[in-house]
């Protein structure tokens, strides 16, 4: 199947509940992931432009952003889980914000997990891939920022990765820098939107 060719994007909502997005029929692809996995670079790689805000502090995606694709579909930037400085409260509402959208959202077709192959995997990475496991939704899971590793420890953390949250499917790579990754992903979304 041919990849995605992206030739229009518009940020259309940001919001902080998903009963307050779109309410459209288009189908959904959500991207998830722990604050600072390069979730906000990954995006704007793929739009071929600066849609996504990029932070150096992690947790800046506070919420729910919609950007529509081509006109046929959403691309939906979910607020980073993890270890962001904010209150207890307000990572738990986060939490549960992210975890009622995976349960509720009828439109969504793929979850494009995200993952730092240089960081141990987490409860919350356990947790998300348990989630979209439960809703019947496919997940995607890619490796970010994998310029910054070598290849052997590169090759390493996608076996544990595979292991642990893919039930033994090897996750993708992707580098922002280099554009690894890209075709592959687009192609994920491109048989996604079409199943």
């Amino acid at each position: 199947m041919s990849p995605v060719r992206i030739a229009s994007v518009e940020l259309r909502a940001t919001v902080a509940q998903h009963s307050q997005g779109p309410n459209d029929a288009l189908p959904q692809v959500a991207f998830a992931g722990r604050s600072n996995v390069g979730k906000s670079s990954l995006l704007n790689s793929l739009f071929g432009q600066r849609l996504a805000l990029v932070s150096k502090t992690p947790g800046k995606t506070r919420t729910l952003n919609y950007y529509l694709v081509n006109q046929q579909c959403y691309f939906v930037d979910l607020p980073g889980y993890g270890f962001a400085r904010i209150g207890r409260e307000q990572r738990q509402s986060w939490g549960t914000n992210i975890t009622s959208y995976l349960r509720e959202e009828r439109r969504l077709r793929l979850v494009v997990g995200l993952i730092d192959p240089r960081i141990p995997t987490s409860p919350l990475d356990l947790d998300l891939a348990a989630f979209v496991r439960q809703a019947g939704t496919p997940l995607l899971l890619v490796m970010t920022k994998t310029d910054r590793v070598g290849r052997g420890a590169l090759a390493q953390a996608a076996a544990r990765i595979a292991r642990e949250l893919g039930e033994g499917v090897p996750p993708l790579a992707f580098s922002a820098q280099t554009g690894a990754g890209h075709k592959e992903i687009l192609t994920a979304v491109a048989k996604a939107l079409a199943a």
